[in-house]
C-alpha cells in the first residue's frame, strides 16, 4: 500500500491528461459500438464545444494547482486534519478521504448547483447538452467547475489527507466523468448491478433529462450510495429520458459565447 500511495505522490503532471485522453478514447469507440441512443448529430463538431470547456477545467487545475500545493505543505507541516488525530491504516484513511471528496465535493456540491439559483445558472451549462455523449462529462462552465474545485479545497484542509489520497480519487473521477456520460448500452444484470453501489451510464442519464423531478436526481458522481442514502435515486426507463433543459433554447446548446455568457443572462429562467 505504502509503494502505491508513493507512485502517486510522485505522480507526473503530464499523465493526468494521457488519462483524460485515454478515457475519452475508450468510451468514445464503445459508443460507436454499443451506443444506448441514435443520435443524428455532427460528433466533432459536439466535441469541440464540450472541449473547449475542457481546456478552461484545465486551465482552472494549473491555477488551483499552486494553491493545493501550499495547503498540503502547510497541512503536512503542521499535522492539521481529522487524519492525523486518528491512528488508522493507509487503506482505511483512503477509504475515508475518497467517502468524504464524494460526499461533500461531488453529491453535496452538486445539489446545491442545482438548488441555490445562482449556482443552478452555472450549472445549466451543462445540462444544455441536447446530445449527451463522453465529451458531455468535460462540459462544465468555469464558474461550476471552479465551486466544485473549492468544496474539495474544504475537504482536504479538514480531512488533512495527503497528495495522494486527493489524486486518487481525481484519477477516479475522470473515468467515472467519461463512463457515466458516455453513450453506452450495457447488459441490464450488469447496469443494474453496479448501480447498487456506483453510478452507471443509465442511472446518470436521467440526471440530464430535459425537466424535472428527474433532473433534480441522481446527484452522485462515483457511488450511488449518497442518492439512497439521501432520498434522490430514481432509476425507469432509459428510453424515456430526452436531453436538455425545457427551460432553454436548444439551439443554443452548440454556441460557445452564448453559453459562457448563460449565467448572467437574465432573460434564461431557472424554472418554468
Amino acid at each position: 500500500m505504502d509503494s502505491l500511495l508513493q507512485y502517486f505522490e510522485n505522480f507526473p503532471d503530464h499523465n493526468k491528461l494521457i488519462w483524460i485522453f485515454i478515457c475519452l478514447t475508450i468510451f468514445w469507440g464503445m459508443e460507436t459500438l454499443i451506443p444506448r441512443y441514435q443520435f443524428f448529430y455532427k460528433k466533432w463538431k459536439h466535441a469541440g464545444v464540450n472541449l473547449f470547456f475542457l481546456a478552461t477545467s484545465v486551465a482552472i487545475n494549473l491555477l488551483m494547482a499552486v494553491l493545493l500545493a501550499l495547503v498540503f505543505l502547510q497541512l503536512d507541516k503542521n499535522h492539521f486534519g481529522l487524519l492525523y488525530l486518528v491512528d488508522w491504516p493507509s487503506w482505511a484513511e483512503l477509504i475515508l478521504s475518497v467517502s468524504a471528496l464524494d460526499l461533500v465535493a461531488q453529491y453535496f456540491s452538486h445539489y446545491l448547483l442545482h438548488k441555490v439559483k445562482w449556482m443552478w445558472k452555472f450549472h445549466m451549462v451543462h445540462h444544455s447538452d441536447t446530445h449527451v455523449d463522453v465529451t458531455t462529462g468535460t462540459r462544465h462552465h468555469p464558474g461550476d467547475y471552479l465551486i466544485r474545485e473549492i468544496f474539495s479545497l474544504l475537504v482536504i484542509v479538514l480531512t488533512g489527507m495527503p497528495f495522494a489520497y486527493y489524486l486518487i480519487y481525481r484519477l477516479t473521477t475522470v473515468f467515472f466523468t467519461y463512463w457515466t456520460h458516455a453513450n453506452i448500452k450495457m447488459p441490464l444484470w450488469l447496469e443494474k448491478s453496479l448501480s447498487l453501489i456506483f453510478v452507471t451510464p443509465d442511472l446518470h442519464k436521467f440526471h440530464h433529462h430535459y425537466e424535472r423531478p428527474w433532473t433534480d436526481t441522481n446527484f452522485g458522481n462515483v457511488f450511488s450510495i449518497w442518492d439512497r442514502i439521501f432520498g434522490t435515486l430514481v432509476y425507469d426507463d432509459p428510453t424515456k429520458i430526452r436531453f436538455g433543459l425545457d427551460v432553454l433554447d436548444h439551439t443554443t446548446s452548440q454556441r460557445i459565447k452564448y453559453q459562457l455568457l448563460l449565467p448572467f443572462n437574465n432573460d434564461v429562467k431557472t424554472d418554468d
